[in-house]
């Protein structure tokens, strides 16, 4: 383990295994493991322009003095750029900066500079390697580890996209700093969610010590750490989701239904916002069909309460969802068999599990219930 990185850690996946560092400074180590994985090799950094005007200097002055040649794409920030058309513009600008099958890819920024880039990776030459270096919270405790990728369709999120493992996730606490205090929030609901699919003490240390994690004090590498650890086990069990991994799922149907209504608009919902709403509507979902209590219910809205986040589908502001349109997004979400849908169900906090025969109408009566309310 190097100076900078307090925790390194690994995905398990055979000859595809990737180290994930966790620290402060550890965007040092990028040229070494640049030269271990493509020596003299050329690099792309793709990233937003929020990403690129706050951080992409200090990323290429890094670059810039070992030596290494790269190039920038900086794309829009936010969810409207996992689309079709920056899609193409990211792949064909890889091909015009002329990088070959041996270079790299790096995406520098939030989730959906990473699910794009990776994306991208996936397909230039035929599969390129890719860097991770996720600059906000959710990124760095989900999206950058796994190897999902992928970009929006009308029909809903991430319906278009591959499963493409990146090379290495270099995860420097150094740029949580600068993110906004509703983004931090909202990729706080991601750490929460590994505490409610399965384990429980994480989620009774996060209740007592949440408050640390905002000041930035030393539980929030902690946490971050054990996340990502969570999230390892997970992919390295069940890469492409055939089972256990769609616990990682939990809150998002509901979530997903909630950001296409609102067509992606960040100013409304973000993705962490989504998750902790569809959180709560899962724990609720569940105490309606008898499977958890309705203490484990309030448990987790008092938690999301005092954190911040939204918890009931009035808190987005606005025009408030009909059921019809969040059915619409659920049945292209999770695909519907005979009538019936995958969900992501709890018997308690830290005991959640696959329903494969969840009744499309009973989840229509709930939310039904839920936006009359």
């Amino acid at each position: 383990m190097n100076e900078h990185a307090n925790h390194t850690l690994t995905v398990g996946l055979g000859e595809r295994s990737y180290p994930i560092e966790i620290g402060h400074g550890v965007l040092e180590r990028l040229p070494h493991i640049i030269g271990e994985l493509s020596e003299g090799g050329r690099t792309a950094i793709i990233t937003d322009e929020n990403v690129n005007a706050q951080h992409g200097d200090v990323l290429r002055a890094v670059l810039d003095k070992a030596g290494i040649e790269h190039c920038t794409l900086a794309v829009a920030p936010g969810e409207a750029s996992k689309s079709w058309s920056v899609f193409q513009q990211v792949v064909e600008e890889l091909l015009s900066f002329r990088l070959e099958r041996q270079d790299l890819v790096i995406a520098f920024g939030g989730g959906v500079v990473g699910d794009l880039a990776g994306f991208a990776a996936s397909v230039v030459r035929r599969g390129m390697r890719f860097v991770q270096i996720p600059t906000s919270l959710l990124a760095q405790v989900d999206s950058s580890v796994g190897g999902k990728t992928g970009i929006n369709s009308a029909s809903g999120k991430n319906l278009v996209g591959a499963f493409h493992q990146p090379s290495h996730v270099l995860i420097d606490l150094d740029f949580l700093r600068s993110l906004p205090a509703r983004e931090f929030r909202a990729g706080y609901a991601e750490v929460v969610k590994y505490g409610l699919i399965g384990y429980s003490d994480f989620f009774d240390a996060l209740c007592e010590k949440h408050e640390e994690i905002f000041a930035f004090g030393p539980m929030l590498e902690t946490a971050i750490a054990q996340s990502c650890q969570a999230k390892a086990e997970i992919v390295a069990a069940d890469e492409t989701e055939k089972n256990k991994r769609a616990l990682l799922n939990l809150g998002h149907t509901f979530g997903h239904a909630l950001e296409g209504f609102t067509s992606y608009d960040g100013k409304r919902l973000v993705h962490g916002e989504g998750v902790a709403i569809g959180m709560m509507l899962a724990h609720q979902f569940s105490n309606r069909l008898n499977l958890c209590s309705m203490d484990d219910v309030q448990r987790v809205e008092t938690h999301l309460k005092a954190v911040g986040l939204p918890t009931r589908i009035q808190d987005i502001p606005g025009e408030q969802p009909s059921v019809e349109t969040l059915m619409s997004f659920i049945e292209q979400d999770k695909k519907v068999s005979r009538g019936r849908l995958t969900f992501i169900l709890t018997k308690g906090v830290g005991q959640a599990y696959i329903a494969n025969d969840v009744q499309a109408a009973e989840v229509a009566g709930f939310l039904k219930d839920k936006i009359g309310s």
